[in-house]
């Protein structure tokens, strides 16, 4: 394990604090915008106008890394944000809070970029599941901490804006002064998604899934709690217990999923989220237990699902194709995550907080039945119960990936009856 995340320490050492002030962000701006009267809608057209800037950052992003590097690019958007944190913190008018949000998810998106491919480049389809659990359950935990954050002063001063500023400018710090190598830029900075949606059908459509489920919970969860009690110990209680849960859930479906087809984790992880989302919707009028028991269940199942989809794309990419990847896998995710929060709060609008967890419930059940779909298409079990050809299995994962004539259907194929056979 030590020799696994020591050549990305300094890295997960900057994602710590990035992502602690954005998890500060996430709860701050949509509990401050209802403290000046923003309607739904307007919360809501704030997370598109953040996705909005992450689909241009995951088409312009790669340039950038592919010009200037990895730490460079990282360094430079590290100050684009913290800028704009402080600029969110002086100016209260709507237009310019979308406008910087638009931007800061550029920034955001690019960075992501440069984080997960280094992490794949350092991975391999071995410990890939691990790896990215390991990676998410630190960026599940620190956010959570950024999200307790929000008790330390007033949502009406400037105190939590600056605090965020001051996390992302330490950011760069590891990352610059490491010795750890960065990645070679990519020879490529264009993104396929053709390409890419051939090597794992279920990875690119269930990633504008958890796009759309999980945009539409950052954006509005905050509401949706607040309506429950309106204070800010509740909304941070609430939204802390969906991101632990979803930490805690990284590393069980991470280590199944190194062991047995993806697809199958994605299915029941997609099942288990939409069972927590009917919990809220069924009792989220009934007292704060039933509220943090849903919320803790949808965020055990529902956190994870983009691990999953990354680690499903990247068993199927060569090593010169973790930064394509990484960029349409966002593209997909931030897709989803400009339509999700303006349909949720439309919907919650109309009908009232709770539809925001209908609305996430289905998309989860529409996930698992796609990846159900895909295995019956894709049937990696057609062996099963042959455990005396588990060697020859693996024989046959191995040779679909150094022989170029095999095609990605085969490849996925073969793969997943290797990794099945082995876990028998």
């Amino acid at each position: 394990m030590k020799k696994t995340l020591f050549p990305i320490a300094a890295l997960l050492a900057s994602v710590a604090m990035l992502f602690t002030a954005n998890g500060l962000l996430g709860v701050l701006l949509p509990v401050r915008a209802t403290f000046l009267g923003f309607s739904p809608v307007d919360i809501g057209l704030m997370g598109t106008a953040y996705f909005s800037g992450f689909v241009a950052g995951c088409l312009l992003g790669p340039r950038l890394v592919q010009r200037v590097g990895h730490i460079r690019t990282f360094a430079a958007l590290v100050a684009v944000i913290c800028s704009l944190t402080l600029l969110m913190g002086l100016v209260d008018t709507k237009g310019v809070w979308w406008l910087s949000r638009c931007v800061v998810g550029m920034c955001f998106a690019t960075s992501y970029i440069v984080i997960e491919s280094w992490i794949n480049d350092r991975a391999s389809n071995e410990n890939r599941g691990l790896v990215f659990s390991i990676y998410t359950i630190i960026n599940l935990s620190v956010i959570t901490l950024g999200q307790l954050a929000i008790t330390l002063a007033s949502v009406e001063e400037l105190v939590l804006f600056a605090v965020a500023a001051m996390l992302v400018s330490m950011a760069t710090v590891p990352v610059v002064v490491s010795a750890s190598q960065a990645p070679d830029p990519p020879a490529t900075v264009s993104v396929r998604l053709g390409f890419l949606f051939e090597r794992a059908h279920v990875a690119i459509v269930a990633c504008l899934g958890v796009g759309m489920a999980n945009g539409a919970f950052w954006t509005l969860g905050p509401v949706f709690a607040q309506s429950v009690r309106a204070d800010t110990q509740t909304t941070a209680i609430f939204m802390s217990l969906t991101v632990v849960a979803g930490a805690l859930g990284q590393w069980p479906l991470g280590n199944i999923s190194d062991r047995m087809d993806r697809r199958w984790v994605i299915i029941w992880a997609s099942l288990g989220a939409s069972l927590g989302a009917a919990v809220l919707v069924g009792f989220g009028g009934h007292g704060l237990l039933p509220v943090y028991l849903g919320t803790v269940l949808f965020g055990a199942f529902a956190f994870p699902l983009y691990a999953l989809c990354a680690a499903h794309l990247n068993d199927f990419i060569d090593a010169g194709g973790f930064v394509e990847a990484a960029s349409g896998l966002l593209l997909m995710y931030s897709a989803g995550a400009i339509i999700g929060p303006f349909i949720a709060s439309v919907m919650m609008g109309y009908f009232g907080p709770r539809s925001l967890y209908v609305f996430t419930g289905g998309i989860h059940l529409l996930m698992a039945s796609y990846t159900l779909y895909r295995v019956q298409v894709r049937q990696p079990t057609e062996l099963a119960g042959q455990a005396d050809f588990s060697d020859a299995l693996l024989l046959t994962a191995m040779s679909a990936d150094i022989d170029p004539r095999s095609q990605p259907e085969e490849r996925e194929q073969a793969h997943s009856l290797g990794a099945g056979s082995s876990a028998s």
